[in-house]
């Protein structure tokens, strides 16, 4: 299941499988008072895991507690509206401030239902696994590293001084080199006199939009049909880097969606 360890009262309570239980009962009871989606254990979370599993569950003792491969869990994933939401994204981005899913929700609900390459549970969940690793649970939109190390690749259009670190990676999926730059440009009809390019690439609305491009022009939708979380991840790593933790986020996504 999508959570390592027990939630809720004598449970470990890692924070991010507190996410995840909070964002499920949320989303199983629609309350009129919804848990904040915030990591966090305490009574208010844990009463509702204990009215859930008298409710929902039928428990006559119940204990308060989400267990890995316990029926509470099934239970809450049996009842999942199976639905893109804002406490969705909260949950399969556990390290992701409150304030990044503000941001990106909207962003991302627009892209659901507007772009084809990532419509549909199956789609989707692929992607948020993907840029949820990449960038780090939306915190990261911009590579660390200088992008020296990029200069005079022709492989990738820096044929110009200084463009290994003007085209470094940028987009939850980073996008890097002046050729890959100028060909996003070209799609999204950005004007590359203006100041702020490339630069523009790091902003929240350029991030996601790079990302479904990079995702549509190498037609991951296709992998994301056939389920095959190693061809994406070769596809945008170049590798395997990073397996377990891009498999550990679909796992979350495919919880909520599927």
């Amino acid at each position: 299941m999508c959570i390592q360890c027990s939630v809720g009262a004598e449970g470990v309570n890692m924070k991010s499988d507190v996410r995840i239980v909070q964002a499920a009962l949320n989303q199983a009871l629609s309350p009129e008072k919804p848990l904040v989606v915030d990591g966090l254990i305490g009574p208010a979370t844990i009463s509702v895991i204990d009215a859930f599993q008298r409710g929902a569950v039928g428990l006559n003792r119940p204990d308060g507690r989400v267990d890995p491969n316990g029926r509470t869990l099934r239970t809450l994933k049996d009842l999942q509206p199976k639905a893109f939401s804002s406490d969705c994204l909260a949950a399969v981005m556990p390290t992701a401030p409150l304030s990044k899913i503000e941001t990106y929700y909207p962003l991302m609900q627009s892209a659901s239902e507007q772009d084809e390459s990532v419509s549909g549970a199956r789609r989707l969940a692929h992607f948020l696994a993907q840029i949820g690793h990449e960038s780090l649970s939306l915190y990261y939109t911009e590579e660390l590293a200088s992008g020296k190390a990029y200069e005079g690749r022709s492989d990738l259009g820096n044929t110009e001084p200084g463009d290994g670190v003007r085209f470094k990676g940028r987009g939850l999926i980073q996008l890097t080199g002046r050729y890959n730059y100028e060909k996003y440009a070209e799609y999204a009809g950005i004007d590359t006199s203006q100041p702020d390019w490339p630069e523009l690439l790091s902003t929240p609305e350029h991030a996601l939009k790079v990302s479904l491009w990079f995702w549509d022009t190498r037609h991951l939708q296709e992998k994301a049909d056939q389920d095959d979380l190693l061809g994406i991840t070769r596809r945008v790593n170049g590798g395997y880097n990073g397996l377990s933790d891009r498999q550990a986020y679909l796992q979350r996504a495919k919880f909520f969606l599927e």
